[in-house]
């Protein structure tokens, strides 16, 4: 049982890293779209891309993508901190 359950968390987690993935591509082709100094910005700069993503970045689904992006990315640390509560051993 338990590892019908760490396979299916993996795919789970692979499932959610490529939705992540593809959409933080789609935002960082946009940035360089619009400025090269964007783009390597958005590279080269932590947290930037979060600023990219929230003000500057114009796309008919914008929402969409954002919350394809940053979406997977907070289920996963829910799913993890979860986790590491349960597995803990209870404090005497």
């Amino acid at each position: 049982m338990e590892l019908v359950g760490g396979l299916l968390m993996l795919g789970l987690i692979g499932l959610f890293g490529l939705i992540s993935s593809v959409c933080g591509i789609i935002i960082l082709v946009s940035a360089f779209q619009d400025e090269v100094l964007e783009g390597i910005l958005c590279l080269f700069i932590p947290l930037y891309i979060l600023y990219y993503g929230g003000w500057k970045f114009d796309h008919d689904k914008r929402a969409l993508i954002l919350v394809g992006w940053l979406g997977p990315i907070f289920v996963y640390c829910v799913i993890a901190l979860i986790g590491a509560v349960i597995s803990t051993p209870p404090v005497i």
